[in-house]
C-alpha cells in the first residue's frame, strides 16, 4: 500500500501504480482518505451523549421498578401508570436497558421441561432381528386427500417385511399390520419407529409387550433417528415411475405393491454390497458374493493390466456384518448412520 502511494506521489498513474503493486485503485483511494482524516481525540471518545441519565436517576427508575408496587409488572405497565400520574422517569427502551444492565430481565412464567430421551442404539448381525417402521403419505386423488402407506423394513437385509395402504393412520389398523407381518416372518427382537401416535398408542404396546418385543423409539424431532425407513420413502418417492397423485386407494395399493417387489427383488442396495434386499434376507448373498468373485478372477486372468495388484474385489461388493441405529461403537454415529442407510 506504501508503494502505490510512493509511485502516485511521483506522478505515475494510478492504473500503472495498480499494476505493478496488486493494489487496486478504490482500495488506495479509501487508504488514503483514511491516513488523512484526523484522529479521533481521548475527549471526543469518552464524552457521554447528552441524554443519557446520570447514575442517580438510573438508581431511582431502577428502585421504582423494584419496588413493591410495580416489582410483578412489565416495564409497558409500569411507564403507562406513572405517565398516568403525571411522572415521566425515562423512555420504556431506557427501563428494559437499565434491567438488563442488572440482570433483571427474563421471562417470568413457568417454562415447561422437556426430559431427556435417551439415543437409541440398535444393532443388527442377521435379519429379523430389528424392524424400523413408519407411516408416509401418498397423495390421493384430490387435493387434500391422502392415503397412509404403513412400510416395515428389516434393517440388516433392508428387506420391506410389510406394506399396507389405508385411509387413515390408527393405532388398531398399526397393530393389525404388525400381527400379519410377524405371522409370515416371524417376531423379531426389537421394533424401532419414530414417536407417533400410531407408534406409541396403546394397541402397539399391548402387542409388542405380549409378544416380548422390545419397542425403540427416536427421539423428538430427530429424523436421524429412524435413517432406514426415511431413506426408503425417498427412493419410493423420488423415483420416476411415482405419480403426482394416486386416482384411488386401489391405485395406491397396487403401485406400492409392485414397488416392494421391484425394492426387494431387483434393486441393488448399496449399503449391503450391491445385493438385493432378499437376497440378503433370505441367505443367498454368500452364494452371489463367491459367484461375483468368480467372475471378477475369470476377468483379472484375462486382462490383468486393467485391475489392481490386489486380488480383493471392490470394496462396495462386501457385504457388511451388521446394520445400527445409532452404532454404539463410535461417537460420530449420527454423522455416519444416513450413509449406511442410504439406498
Amino acid at each position: 500500500m506504501a508503494a502505490h502511494h510512493e509511485l502516485t506521489a511521483a506522478g505515475v498513474t494510478t492504473r500503472e501504480a495498480t499494476t505493478w503493486t496488486s493494489v487496486t485503485r478504490s482500495t488506495a483511494a479509501r487508504d488514503k482518505k483514511h491516513r488523512m482524516e484526523p484522529a479521533p481525540t481521548t475527549a471526543a471518545v469518552k464524552k457521554a451523549p447528552a441524554n443519557k441519565l446520570t447514575m442517580e436517576e438510573r438508581h431511582a427508575v431502577l428502585s421504582m421498578l423494584n419496588c413493591d408496587r410495580f416489582v410483578d409488572q412489565a416495564p409497558l405497565e409500569v411507564y403507562a401508570t406513572l405517565l398516568d400520574e403525571g411522572t415521566y422517569l425515562c423512555s420504556i427502551s431506557t427501563m428494559y436497558r437499565i434491567l438488563r444492565e442488572n440482570t433483571q430481565v427474563k421471562d417470568r412464567r413457568r417454562q415447561a421441561r422437556h426430559p431427556a430421551r435417551a439415543c437409541p442404539e440398535l444393532v443388527a448381525t442377521a435379519p429379523r432381528q430389528v424392524y424400523t417402521w413408519d407411516i408416509t403419505k401418498l397423495p390421493g386423488p384430490a387435493r387434500g386427500v391422502y392415503y397412509d402407506a404403513y412400510v416395515m423394513i428389516d434393517i440388516y437385509s433392508r428387506y420391506i417385511v410389510g406394506v399396507h395402504v389405508q385411509t387413515r393412520e390408527s393405532g388398531i389398523l398399526a397393530a393389525e399390520f404388525m400381527t400379519e407381518i410377524f405371522a409370515v416372518h416371524g417376531v423379531p427382537d426389537v421394533v424401532h419407529a419414530d414417536r407417533g401416535t400410531s407408534m406409541t398408542s396403546k394397541h402397539v404396546s399391548t402387542l409388542l409387550a405380549d409378544l416380548e418385543v422390545v419397542r425403540s423409539h427416536s427421539r423428538p424431532k430427530v429424523s436421524n433417528d429412524n435413517p432406514y425407513s426415511e431413506s426408503l420413502f425417498k427412493t419410493l418417492k423420488y423415483g420416476p415411475e411415482f405419480p403426482e397423485r394416486f386416482g384411488s386407494l386401489y391405485h395406491a395399493r397396487e403401485f406400492m405393491a409392485s414397488f416392494v417387489h421391484w425394492y426387494n427383488h431387483e434393486h441393488r442396495h448399496t449399503g449391503i454390497g450391491l445385493h438385493t434386499p432378499a437376497d440378503v434376507h433370505f441367505g443367498l448373498a454368500s452364494q452371489k458374493a463367491a459367484e461375483r468373485s468368480t467372475v471378477l478372477d475369470q476377468a483379472r486372468r484375462s486382462h490383468p493390466e486393467r485391475f489392481c495388484t490386489s486380488k480383493r474385489g471392490p470394496k462396495i461388493l462386501d457385504l457388511p456384518s451388521e446394520a445400527w441405529i445409532n452404532n454404539p461403537a463410535t461417537s460420530d454415529g449420527l454423522e455416519t448412520m444416513t450413509d449406511q442407510a442410504a439406498a
